[in-house]
């Protein structure tokens, strides 16, 4: 597998805004991933550029057996074939003539091999030997890889003709897996939002995640990881089937895009300390177990390769400057970052309509809120005023509720059906609302009940509208557009080039936020407090969850005591330590009040 050239990749955001990065930055080196949870849109987006750069195209049905897979495997496949066609292009541009090629090695950070020769070569007079040293530098250039991001715990069994569950290979998780496994990427595979046994031991039926006589693997696998336990757990699952960690990627608990998954008050300083003092353990833990599990199916495993079975340590969620990053790289020995919402302001990257762009740029702080909406019961990071919002706000003045659920992604809830169906769908709002309308709660209780169903909103068709939008595909009007943007981009407040967004990243420019924006570990500091706050609000004095809220003090204590050590430091470039000072103060203050008033 092919590292990335840059220290950062841009991470999965909703089903639609990363749906075609790799189409429009991988020929620039640039990582990014897919979502593949809506096949359907998949094939919505395949027809487009299938027409757009002249690939044949013959519709999957959705009728076809094993019909999400292959739509997933000929997207994918479809992506592949464009990036190659755009990166060979750009291979045989010329350099040093202002061109594509020209940029892909302007964009790379400092310390990047490749940009160093590229600017040694600037300087060369002989013209044979430059040329040499032209296409040397060709040779070594690399495309971003094309990864796949599948949430492990969203895998429904699909029904059959005779309105039975279907076998585990055809569950959503399983079939998205198959459809990765089945395509001609080499790449890889992001699993997130949980552990899921069955999907990890199908991991196991595709021999692309296996190395071969060489000693490489054409797919490989990122696990998308709450803390080091979770991963050590998850990394051990694995192994004992012959199957690598290629990366863990750390994400913010809070302070992220899309679904948040809070831990019990570990703030992401005191998990990235773990992980910089516990990561040689990974390897040692993982690769006895690994090369046992191929010699007992007599296969060679790589050997005298320190690098070999050593995972990758990245981190994302909320970071916003140059200083932020290199304190993440330099002092938590990081191996790359991920870089989300701050990318949904840069067309050229993501696909994202003309209308959210301009509510994302608008959005302040106030805006951006960790909501209800999602009918997984997680909560969202969401932002106000988007065509989403708009349009479920309207149907509820109309009396209608919910939607008609057309895809059926995240259907869970048995409460008044034998077969699972969706919480933001109108048939269980309707019939929910029916139920809290003939208790027996009093009138104000029964209000708060109702709005809190008619929150949900269909996230499986919104989250992908705003880029059928932005492709011509589906008309401005019909709105809905749903997006998930994380805290960190109420700072970035306009369109911005890749150009811009990448010297930004790299210190290279004037920081395009400004110096009062509260450090990435003070915003996730108050995120957590706020949390906390919603959940006392939500449970009785006497309940045994208030374990679990003092469990969460006294993690968000430890956490701000390890805060207070990083605000002594010396700032790196455009990082704001004295927030990070600010936010304890303050969180301590709230953290007390809260607790005191509940005992």
């Amino acid at each position: 597998m092919v590292q990335n050239q840059h220290l950062f990749h841009i991470p999965v955001m909703g089903t639609g805004h990363s749906i075609d990065s790799p189409i429009r930055i991988a020929h620039l080196g640039i990582d990014s991933v897919i979502s593949v949870v809506d096949d359907l849109l998949c094939e919505k987006i395949r027809k487009h550029y299938s027409a757009e750069y002249g690939l044949p195209y013959k519709n999957i049905p959705r009728t076809a057996e094993d019909g999400r897979a292959e739509r997933i495997a000929a997207y994918l496949d479809s992506v592949s074939d464009i990036v190659s066609q755009k990166f060979e292009g750009l291979k045989q541009a010329a350099l040093y003539c202002n061109t594509e090629k020209d940029r892909y090695f302007q964009l790379l950070p400092d310390t990047n091999p490749l940009k160093t020769s590229y600017e040694f070569i600037a300087s060369l007079k002989d013209k044979d030997t430059r040329q040499k040293y032209i296409d040397d530098l060709t040779e070594k250039m690399t495309p971003g890889s094309i990864d796949v991001n599948i949430m492990a715990k969203v895998d429904a069994l699909k029904m059959g003709d005779d309105d039975q569950p279907m076998s585990s290979e055809f569950s959503d998780a399983s079939a998205a897996l198959r459809g990765f496994a089945q395509s001609k990427l080499s790449s890889n595979v992001v699993l997130s939002a949980g552990f899921n046994p069955r999907l990890y031991g199908y991991l196991s039926e595709f021999q692309d995640f296996y190395r071969d006589q060489s000693g490489k693997a054409k797919k490989a696998i990122i696990l998308k990881v709450s803390d080091f336990r979770s991963a050590l757990i998850q990394g051990k699952y694995l192994a004992k089937k012959g199957l690598e960690i290629a990366e863990f990627r750390i994400e913010s608990g809070l302070n992220c895009g899309g679904h948040a998954f809070a831990s019990d008050g570990l703030l992401l300083p005191v998990l990235l300390q773990e992980f910089r003092e516990k990561k040689e353990q990974l390897q040692k833990t993982f690769q006895p177990m690994i090369k046992s599990f191929y010699e007992s199916q007599g296969w060679d495993y790589p050997e005298n390769d320190e690098e070999i079975g050593k995972p990758r340590i990245t981190v994302q969620g909320g970071i916003g400057t140059h200083g932020e990053m290199r304190r993440l790289i330099e002092d938590f020995e990081m191996d790359a970052t991920g870089w989300g919402s701050p990318f949904l302001l840069v067309p050229e990257a993501t696909c994202v309509d003309e209308f959210t762009s301009g509510v994302l740029a608008d959005a302040g702080v106030d805006e951006l809120y960790l909501s209800n909406v999602s009918p997984l019961g997680v909560p969202f990071n969401n932002v106000r005023g988007s065509g989403s919002e708009i349009h479920k706000n309207e149907m509820i003045e109309k009396g209608k509720p919910g939607s008609k659920c057309p895809k059926g992604f995240l259907v869970s809830n048995t409460e008044f059906t034998e077969n699972p169906i969706c919480t933001a769908s109108s048939q269980y709002q309707l019939l929910k609302i029916n139920q809290i309308n003939e208790s027996d709660l009093p009138l104000d209780s029964k209000e708060k009940q109702k709005n809190s169903v008619m929150e949900k909103t269909c996230l499986c068709t919104n989250l992908g509208t705003g880029s059928l939008i932005r492709l011509g595909i589906m008309k401005p009007s019909y709105g809905r557009q749903a997006i998930c943007p994380g805290p960190n981009i109420a700072w970035f407040n306009r369109s911005y080039t890749l150009d811009e967004m990448v010297d930004h990243i790299y210190g290279r420019t004037k920081s395009l936020v400004p110096e009062e924006r509260p450090h990435m570990f003070a915003k996730e500091l108050e995120m957590y407090v706020d949390y906390m706050e919603t959940l006392m609000q939500q449970i009785d004095p006497e309940s045994p969850e208030m374990r679990k809220m003092t469990k969460m003090k006294k993690n968000l204590d430890e956490g701000m005591e390890f805060c207070l050590k990083i605000a002594e430091q010396k700032p790196y470039e455009d990082e704001n330590l004295a927030s990070i000072k600010t936010a304890v103060e303050r969180s301590r203050q709230r953290l007390n009040h809260l607790m005191a008033v509940e005992a």
